[in-house]
């Protein structure tokens, strides 16, 4: 594995375009239905939380963070975390993840979910949600629904649906 020279900073207005030909690469236009996807629509994701990931001047991943709630209680949604395939497999989305979630901590958010592969996203202290606990607007795999505690007892406070958006 070669060392790349890789940049990783906050998203920019000007990144979007590149972004959404990377999400299409990666994940193709079967994305629009998935239920993680409609969680998000409609829902301006979090500048402040969500990165990208440059080799020189080309765009290679993106992370992005959206606002959303349960019941009265604020959560946050990651996703979609996205590396361009050619540059897998070298820690662009841990370098992405590590990023967003330290962001999040220091902003004071008590509590993440996702919806992707445990075994991934455990490194970073992502759980399965017990049954029942979070319901999301679609079908999802229990097994692939994910939350990660920033704040000790944030996922305690939270249940219900979840609902996109910070109203």
């Amino acid at each position: 594995m070669t060392t790349l020279p890789l940049v990783i900073r906050p998203e920019t207005l000007r990144d979007a375009d590149a972004i959404e030909r990377l999400h299409e690469r990666a994940f193709g236009p079967g994305r629009f239905a998935r239920t993680a996807f409609r969680l998000r629509e409609d829902v301006t994701h979090l500048p402040n939380l969500s990165f990208t990931s440059l080799v020189g001047t080309l765009l290679v991943g993106s992370v992005r963070v959206s606002p959303a709630r349960a019941g009265s209680h604020p959560l946050l949604v990651l996703g979609p975390l996205t590396v361009d395939p050619a540059f897998g497999s070298r820690g662009i989305g841990s370098a992405l993840m590590r990023a967003s979630l330290d962001a999040a901590r220091a902003d004071g958010h008590g509590l993440v979910i996702l919806v992707g592969d445990a075994p991934y996203y455990a490194r970073f202290g992502f759980r399965v949600l017990p049954p029942r606990k979070l319901t999301l607007p679609g079908p999802v795999d229990p097994g692939r629904f994910l939350a990660l505690e920033l704040r000790e007892g944030a996922l305690a406070e939270a249940g219900g649906s979840v609902v996109g958006g910070s109203r």
